[in-house]
């Protein structure tokens, strides 16, 4: 009678593969899933920090960056009028002179003036822009609009 334990470890072989490709899937779903979720979580923050912008400019009649500077405690002129205030992955607010590492995930929210070509209405754009760590892509995460009354002088000029 011949041994059947040639048979029984060929079995077991095929089994250990099977385990180990059912492994590889799950794992490569796990890191999906963890990519999937850190976007979402940024864009979630992304729209409640643009909105406290936003709801902050209102109630200061226009003044984004003292709107910017109240809600997250910097506010930084460009050149271009805009402002910006700048923040690590983590979501922790980066100091004004200390400069950006290569490679690492930062998150800028901006505000930008826009003519509304309405007298009497002051418009502001509010947006959270996402620089890839891998190769500095940046992306625009949320944006909105925000509208509010200005006085005009009654002279009609």
């Amino acid at each position: 009678m011949k041994s059947k334990a040639p048979l029984l470890l060929m079995e077991q072989m095929i089994m250990l593969l099977v385990f180990a490709f059912a492994a590889a899937l799950c794992l490569q779903a796990f890191v999906k899933s963890d990519n999937i979720s850190r976007r979402s979580e940024a864009r979630d923050r992304a729209a409640t920090l643009c909105q406290n912008i936003a709801e902050t400019i209102r109630a200061n009649g226009g003044d984004a960056g003292e709107a910017l500077r109240t809600v997250t405690g910097q506010c930084l002129a460009a050149e271009d009028g805009s402002f910006e205030a700048r923040f690590d992955g983590n979501w922790n607010l980066i100091e004004a002179g200390k400069s950006l590492g290569v490679g690492d995930q930062y998150y800028f929210a901006w505000t930008n003036e826009i003519d509304s070509e309405v007298p009497g209405l002051g418009k502001e754009e509010v947006y959270v822009e996402s620089v890839a760590p891998a190769d500095g892509e940046i992306t625009r995460i949320f944006e909105l609009e925000v509208a509010w009354q200005e006085e005009v002088d009654g002279s009609g000029g």
